[in-house]
């Protein structure tokens, strides 16, 4: 699922319990907060078990179906914990059906725990015997992070937290289900503990009438968000609410690489068989830029500033349903434009397709996005968290230009574009964003027309 991903959701069973199923097939769909993708198959076999149903949570490195497979084995093996295993498997029907007249089957229950019946339980321990201190090695992912920074978790408080993931990790659920059980910014342990004192009498305020934000007349329409648009909107309120956003602009002269792509498009696409799209020239100067201004390709945690070893360009681009997504093209400033133009085509190929890796989407550390492709001149983009500046590129339109000539001014038609970039002005202010932003055009403008591809 990638380095940073610690948990997904069970969207769709594409197998029922008694289909076969070949090697490699998809079995179920799965879903992140970044990108959906299939299960497939490692074997053939045939589904006997579900221990998730669709829109479950479950942690990487869980067990999520039982195959039953032809040859020697056993469908669970007495030591063995079927959450935890990679794939259980037996070896015919008829043995896992007399296995299970002899023994009752594990009962799942719903924090992802196996009970096995005949084994002693044991009193529940405190909540204060569960907690455990971990160190400051212990893993938390960008979600769990930003979870932790909105609602003004301390360090000390996260690492207090006892984790369900794989490997003791962190869940998103574990932390919801402690700023659920949160009293008065007291800790996970101290909130747990019975008291016989009586609480203080609060005084309650006045209450007020308040108008709802959504308001509906006859006639109109109700459209529940799909779960990618629900992600989008948490993440897009959750930027505004993190970064003081501030934005820059400038006016580029493109003629010279317009007129360059004319030239050469054809030519490529015989060569190539795709096509070159002004894409991977952007990203090409982008690339440049950030390795002129390293301080703009950086990230926030708390007061320290974290900057990126790697140029990773997200690339955003709309899909079919109308959602975004940001694919990313990882060293972006070590690829040439051939490279850098294949990236572009294949990933945004399978962004459309929907056959995005999780992987694809993970690592970004500058954001690149092309409104000008819907008709617009300029527009002003949210920063893509982690990250600190997201750039936007407006349409390019001709339009008369004054030019500075030997013999004077003149006025000619040109390819004029404009350029527009927001910042986390926390750690970019403007001299820094607006020389950054400068330096892209630049090397937009001053674009060698006899370069050879």
């Amino acid at each position: 699922m990638g380095e940073s991903v610690s948990e997904a959701t069970v969207t769709k069973w594409v197998k029922e319990i008694g289909e076969m199923i070949e090697e490699d097939e998809a079995i179920v769909e799965i879903a992140t907060d970044k990108v959906d993708s299939d299960v497939p198959s490692p074997v053939k076999g045939k589904l006997i078990k579900k221990f998730f149903e669709e829109n479950q949570i479950v942690q990487v490195g869980e067990a999520i179906a039982l195959l039953e497979i032809e040859g020697e084995g056993s469908a669970i093996e007495e030591d063995a914990d079927p959450v935890n295993a990679e794939i259980a498997t037996a070896p015919v029907a008829e043995s896992v059906t007399e296995q299970e007249e002899q023994t009752e089957e594990p009962v799942i229950e719903e924090d992802n725990k196996v009970t096995i019946p005949g084994t002693e339980l044991l009193e529940e321990p405190s909540v204060q015997e569960k907690t455990t201190i971990h160190s400051g090695a212990r893993f938390y992912s960008p979600l769990v992070k930003n979870i932790a920074q909105e609602e003004g978790l301390s360090q000390e408080e996260l690492d207090n937290i006892p984790g369900t993931g794989a490997e003791g990790r962190l869940t998103k659920q574990d932390v919801l289900g402690y700023l659920s059980n949160r009293t008065g910014g007291k800790s996970f342990a101290a909130s747990a503990v019975k008291t016989t004192e009586q609480p203080a009498t609060i005084p309650m305020p006045p209450k007020t009438t308040v108008t709802p934000v959504g308001t509906t007349s006859a006639g109109d329409e109700i459209i529940e968000m799909d779960r990618m648009r629900k992600l989008i909107a948490d993440h897009m309120v959750h930027s505004v609410k993190t970064s003081p956003h501030v934005a820059s602009f400038v006016e580029a002269d493109v003629t010279n690489l317009v007129n360059w792509r004319n030239k050469v498009k054809d030519s490529y696409k015989k060569r190539e068989g795709e096509n070159i799209t002004f894409t991977p020239i952007f990203i090409e100067a982008i690339s440049k830029a950030l390795k002129d201004f390293p301080m703009v390709n950086v990230s926030i945690d708390g007061h320290n500033i974290i900057k990126k070893k790697n140029i990773n360009i997200g690339m955003a681009a709309a899909l079919p349903s109308g959602n975004l997504i940001v694919p990313v093209i990882k060293n972006a400033d070590q690829l040439s434009l051939v490279g850098l133009s294949k990236a572009v085509n294949d990933l945004a190929h399978r962004s459309r397709a929907n056959q995005l890796k999780p992987d694809d989407t993970q690592g970004g550390t500058f954001t690149f996005t092309n409104i000008g492709a819907f008709g617009n001149i300029m527009g002003v983009p949210i920063i893509n968290q982690p990250q600190a500046a997201i750039l936007a590129v407006g349409t390019i339109k001709k339009r008369p230009a004054v030019l500075e000539t030997e013999h004077g001014d003149v006025i000619a038609i040109r390819h004029m574009m404009y350029l527009s970039m927001s910042y986390d002005h926390r750690i970019i202010d403007g001299a820094l964003g607006g020389t950054f932003l400068k330096r892209v055009a630049d090397y937009l403008e001053e674009w060698d027309m006899n370069r050879v591809i």
